[in-house]
């Protein structure tokens, strides 16, 4: 009897085991998770991957991306990994799915893998600086999907094949730096805008159907003379300058009229400058009840206001009954101070958000130093910001940025903050750039996006109504701050569903769309997703040093400037297989980072992808992002020693690679597809 109450127990307990790890099974590619292993199991790698069988692929395996469901492998690039020898067979061929493969930049030897042909839905290939030898593919139409073919610097012979013209959705294609030999044939191909078919050993004359691309991207080659090879024109039209008339001089007439009319405008502005001195006088005399209460202020921006509070009666302030006229501390604050002493503080503009004006108070005691946010455009009733002032301020953890105390009354709304004398992440990263600068390490800029994600991960986890989940909705690096353990912490949370959206001016319109998530047309119906679209342009920022938004020159007469999409400019990039060159240059002098900076830079770019629904949930983002620390253990972050970013160390470094490329295409060619 107690064996059959065990087996029943042990079979139960298979099934709870089984139906708990059945949704894992579904959504990890098992087959293709076999297929990398038995690759890098039987190829030499120099450098280690953290492919381990216990991490999930799609998340946190090196150089892997998968599709929206995580059921099958879609890209995987290994550029610069230390590999040596020839691709084992029938292990990379079982990526059926495979649509990105790069393996530049490492030592792989042996002939084309024949068995790359049941790679069908390939639509990049970047094999250039190898080993590889023998001839090319003789037909290249099973891979119809191609748009960019780079084999250059290998040590392929034989003839170029014609099945190449069959690929029709080509638009890059690079054999330069081998030993190919014959007559190039006829590649027509409507769409392919960049050719680099440089040093080889090319003979015969050039098909016209080539001619239209510059002389440079053929030569080191033997063509024929016959034919010569005419020098890119520009077909560009001078534009004709209007012609310009003479200006006249201005008669005797025009100038005492002018010199009359200014006369006269400066005595109308001073008769009406006396009058509302005059008046504003009698209105204070008659209104002894009402007062307006001006904080002093040493304003950053010239021309910013004092902080003036529109109170309804003196004897209201800091008293009464009512939470309106008096400050709201919240459980755990330990500041002790009332609003007649916030108002006698000296102030000092600290910078204009979407949201508001925030402020540095330094009280008469002059050991409380806090941070006031004065909000603007609110647009709920009293009982609906209470309550949700209530419950931002009910949250205490240690990578959010505590609510301390606030304010509310008709005219005002203030939220007071501990102050953070570092100042915001976007100071730190952005701020004072050039000679004399500290630039900010490796080591801090993980510990702002492991802190971030814990930060929103929690925010979203709070609950602001029984049915409701709290969301931020404007996080950016202006409202992240470090704590006393140098980790990110959010601040502002929970504005976004109280201000009424209103046209904010150029420069804080344009750093807010930076970080906004394609979806979202109103900020007060930002979502979870939209969130994780926020942090993942932060991480970005974090890798790259630029702003979400940067205005550079377009050069030319006009002197106009072009504003760059971070998050654009870095998927052209990649997308160009120039990785490296997404980097800050401020990191390039810390030594052996480079593996996790790419896997940074994985997770920030599967962040921002358009579909909300493919974006990863903020719990798994924050076990990628500390995935990051654990897979590659602790870094050193001194600088100058070691090898740095742009060796031999293996990871996304184009910029190593020393064959020639046509003008247009490559390093040119990923700038000038800069949105």
């Amino acid at each position: 009897m107690v064996e059959m109450k065990m087996i029943t127990f042990t079979l139960s307990a298979i099934l709870i085991i089984a139906s708990i790890s059945l949704p894992i099974t579904k959504s990890e590619p098992y087959e293709d998770k076999e297929a990398l292993l038995d690759f890098i199991r039987n190829i030499h790698h120099s450098r280690s991957l953290n492919w381990d069988t216990n991490f999930p692929v799609c998340f946190l395996w090196t150089g892997v991306t998968c599709n929206s469901d995580n059921s099958r492998v879609v890209a995987l690039r290994l550029p610069g990994m230390g590999l040596r020898g020839s691709i084992p067979s029938n292990t990379l061929s079982r990526l059926s799915s495979l649509q990105i493969l790069s393996l530049r930049s490492n030592a792989i030897s042996g002939s084309f893998p024949s068995d790359f042909s049941n790679l069908k839905n390939l639509t990049s290939l970047y094999l250039q600086s190898n080993y590889f030898t023998g001839s090319l593919p003789s037909d290249f139409s099973v891979w119809n999907s191609l748009t960019v073919l780079d084999l250059s610097g290998n040590r392929f012979n034989g003839s170029i094949p014609p099945s190449i013209s069959n690929l029709n959705h080509l638009t890059s294609l690079n054999l330069s730096n081998n030993s190919l030999t014959g007559e190039i044939p006829d590649i027509n191909i409507p769409s392919l805008q960049q050719i680099n078919l440089t040093n080889n050993h090319l003979t015969g004359i050039l098909p016209n159907s080539l001619m239209r691309y510059p002389s440079s991207a053929f030569s080191g080659n033997e063509l024929s003379s016959q034919i010569a090879i005419p020098p890119a024109t520009s077909t560009e039209t001078p534009i004709p300058q209007p012609t310009r008339k003479p200006r006249g001089k201005l008669t005797e007439p025009a100038i005492l009229g002018i010199v009359l009319g200014s006369c006269v405008l400066a005595f109308a502005t001073i008769a009406l400058l006396m009058i509302c001195s005059y008046s504003r006088g009698k209105n204070d005399g008659g209104l002894p009840t009402t007062k307006t209460v001006t904080v002093a202020t040493k304003s950053k921006e010239k021309g910013e206001p004092a902080l003036k509070l529109k109170k309804e009666k003196k004897k209201d302030i800091g008293g009464g009954d009512g939470k309106n006229n008096k400050l709201v501390f919240f459980e755990g604050c330990r500041l002790a101070f009332d609003l007649e002493d916030l108002l006698r503080a000296s102030a000092e503009v600290l910078g204009k958000g979407s949201y508001g004006t925030t402020y540095k108070a330094a009280l008469e005691d002059a050991t409380t130093t806090v941070v006031v946010k004065r909000l603007k455009e609110v647009g709920v009733g009293k009982k609906e910001f209470e309550g949700q002032m209530e419950v931002v301020g009910g949250i205490r953890h240690e990578n959010v940025c505590p609510l301390r105390a606030y304010y509310c009354s008709k005219d005002e709304k203030l939220m007071v903050y501990d102050f953070y004398d570092r100042g915001s992440v976007s100071v730190l990263l952005h701020g004072r750039r050039g000679e004399g600068r500290t630039p900010l390490d490796w080591e801090t800029r993980m510990r702002i996006a492991i802190g971030a994600a814990r930060g929103i991960f929690y925010i979203h986890s709070t609950r602001q109504s029984a049915a409701k989940q709290l969301v931020h909705g404007n996080i950016k690096a202006s409202n992240i701050f470090l704590n006393s353990d140098n980790y990110g912490s959010i601040s502002d949370v929970g504005l976004a569903t109280l201000i009424t959206p209103t046209p904010a001016p150029a420069p804080h319109r344009a750093a807010s769309s930076g970080y906004r998530a394609p979806e979202v047309t109103d900020p007060r119906k930002a979502t979870p997703a939209s969130d994780v679209y926020s942090f993942g342009v932060l991480l970005l920022e974090l890798l790259t040093g630029k702003s979400p938004t940067n205005s550079s020159s377009s050069g030319g007469s006009g002197g106009g400037e072009e504003v760059v999409h971070l998050v654009r400019w870095v998927n052209s990039v990649v997308r160009e297989e120039w990785t490296a060159e997404v980097f800050d240059v401020e990191l390039l002098r810390y030594p052996n980072i480079e593996e996790e900076m790419v896997e940074m830079l994985q997770i920030g770019m599967n962040c921002v992808v358009r579909m909300p629904e493919q974006r990863p949930k903020m719990v798994d983002v924050v076990k990628m992002v500390e995935g990051i620390r654990r897979a590659g253990g602790s870094v050193s972050v001194s600088p100058g020693e070691g090898r740095g970013f742009g060796s031999d160390s293996g990871v996304e470094i184009a910029m190593s690679t020393p064959t020639p490329t046509p003008p247009g295409s490559d390093r040119a060619g990923s700038s000038s597809a800069i949105p």
